[in-house]
């Protein structure tokens, strides 16, 4: 008997078109995915792999804006208001109109948290405050990077949810579930937060693997890659990332 496995999926607004983008969203909610987060396209990702910069590059070149990825982080929310929201961007986009400012318009599109992965749990520059005076949550990024005494740090610090990166360098390559990942897993969960795991997450096999520990599995590439095959027809588009977010969400 399969079980339900919490899908976090990551989506880039406006890719490969808002309409193509809200035809995806709506494909990973049918799917089974509990939590979307949005990434606001940007032109310099530190973190993100071929699939996702191309993407990325593609939005940009229509001029998109922070306003734009709003408008369409909002329109989900009024489609799917039960579904949980994040939004991930980068420092520069959030801190250039001003923290406060940004939180503030997240949360009126709908947003429930942050994910800000070049802003550090310990000096966010207001983020977590921010979060918290607009009723939504930061969610620090743990790294297998980390130094032992600054990922205890980051695991006591109270946050309710912890984004893991399940291994250095950038998205949308294989990730290898194995002893070392569930240690790292273990350590990050260890104050009690709750947590995300993620990087390189694209078979239900790999979830399985994952689901004992981690809060929701984080899947993005793997979905950019189909959005991006299928881009030419919208019909198998949804049916593609359809049927991936129920392979990630329902085990064997």
């Amino acid at each position: 008997m399969s079980r339900k496995i919490k899908l976090m999926s990551h989506l880039i607004a406006g890719y490969p078109t808002d309409e193509l983008a809200f035809e995806a969203a709506r494909a990973l909610v049918a799917g089974g995915a509990n939590i979307l987060e949005i990434q606001l396209p940007f032109s310099d990702p530190s973190a993100d792999g071929p699939a996702i910069q191309g993407a990325c590059t593609e939005v940009l070149s229509r001029s998109y804006k922070t306003k734009d990825g709003l408008a369409f982080i909002s329109k989900l929310h009024k489609e799917f208001p039960e579904i949980t929201i994040y939004l991930m961007s980068y420092a520069s986009l959030v801190y250039t109109p001003g923290v406060k400012e940004f939180c503030a318009l997240a949360a009126k599109a709908g947003v429930n948290g942050m994910i800000i992965p070049d802003l550090p749990f310990d000096n966010d520059e207001g983020l977590t405050q921010a979060c918290k005076e607009n009723g939504m949550i930061n969610i620090p990024v743990a790294a297998p990077s980390m130094t032992e005494e600054r990922l205890k740090k980051l695991a006591e610090a109270g946050f309710p949810y912890i984004y893991a990166a399940l291994r250095t360098g950038i998205t949308g390559t294989s990730t290898k579930i194995d002893s070392a990942t569930l240690d790292f897993l273990k350590k990050v969960n260890a104050g009690g937060s709750k947590v995300y795991g993620g990087f390189g997450i694209s078979n239900g096999q790999q979830s399985e693997a994952l689901a004992d520990y981690v809060e929701a599995v984080v899947a993005g590439s793997v979905f950019v890659r189909l959005i991006t095959e299928n881009k030419n027809d919208k019909k198998k588009l949804f049916e593609a990332v359809k049927a991936k977010a129920s392979e990630i969400t329902h085990s064997a």
